[in-house]
């Protein structure tokens, strides 16, 4: 009981140790920071002021746009994807494996390349539908495909056998048995990981620029990056970083509060 005792005396004084050397580092950060500095860099209430509404109606809306778009691609792709390597055909598979790896291995920023110079010159002539809107939703969908596919597998995989051997027990045909019962199920066990894709790709769109964007095409760190090189202040950068956190926490906060329901519902 004693040693007990001074395991946890021990373990409460590391703790309280670690505390004090954490309070330390901020407080000696605070004091040394040259805070009149960066809040004239970035913090200038009038170049903030001047941004709005355009930030919003321009900025926020083309980056929710650009990422719902990609996301909506992804999901209808990697669902595919999924059910193929799952399949018992084998040329199904080795070609949904493959495609995951690569676009899982490659950097989002290639894929945005790819899509801006590869395809026109591939097919020349040809036009991606929706302009910029339709090239990034293609180039953020093939990169979200890939990390969804895997996500999507393992949630068909985690939906016991018995809920597909009742289904067509009733006569339901496999195909039917997978559309009405089983991918259902495994899409509400994978809306969390899908969320965090979601917030990902949120970020991925500002990959945009590197397809070159008009003024009304500009998304949020384009916008932030322009207004500030315009300026020679990064007040339009950290006001362009708020605007994303105004996305992203609400997101977070939600797949949190879903995987709390779902461990509460096993």
């Amino acid at each position: 009981m004693t040693a007990l005792l001074t395991r946890r005396r021990r373990r409460h004084v590391w703790q309280g140790v670690q505390y004090t050397v954490f309070v330390a580092v901020l407080v000696a950060v605070a004091a040394l920071a040259d805070w009149g500095r960066l809040r004239n860099q970035f913090a200038r209430k009038d170049l903030a002021f001047e941004l709005f509404p355009q930030i919003i109606t321009t900025a926020l809306r083309n980056t929710v746009l650009y990422t719902a778009s990609g996301f909506v691609f992804g999901l209808a792709l990697g669902l595919i994807l999924a059910l193929m390597r799952l399949s018992s055909a084998v040329p199904y598979r080795w070609v949904a494996t493959v495609y995951i790896e690569i676009f899982r291995g490659l950097p989002a920023l290639l894929i945005f390349i790819f899509v801006g110079v590869a395809v026109p010159l591939a097919f020349p002539g040809t036009e991606i539908p929706g302009g910029t809107y339709g090239k990034v939703a293609l180039a953020l969908g093939l990169v979200a495909a890939a990390y969804i596919a895997e996500t999507i597998r393992a949630g068909i995989q985690a939906v016991p056998k018995g809920q597909i051997e009742a289904a067509r027990s009733l006569g339901f045909s496999h195909t039917r048995a997978m559309v009405s019962v089983v991918i259902p199920q495994a899409i509400r066990i994978v809306i969390p990981p899908l969320t965090n894709e979601l917030v990902l790709l949120f970020k991925d769109s500002s990959l945009v620029l590197f397809l070159g964007v008009t003024l009304n095409e500009r998304e949020l760190t384009k916008f932030g990056r322009d207004l500030a090189s315009q300026s020679a202040n990064s007040t339009p950068i950290l006001v362009a970083g708020l605007c994303y956190l105004l996305v992203t926490v609400p997101l977070g906060f939600a797949v949190r509060r879903l995987e709390a329901r779902a461990d509460r519902a096993k």
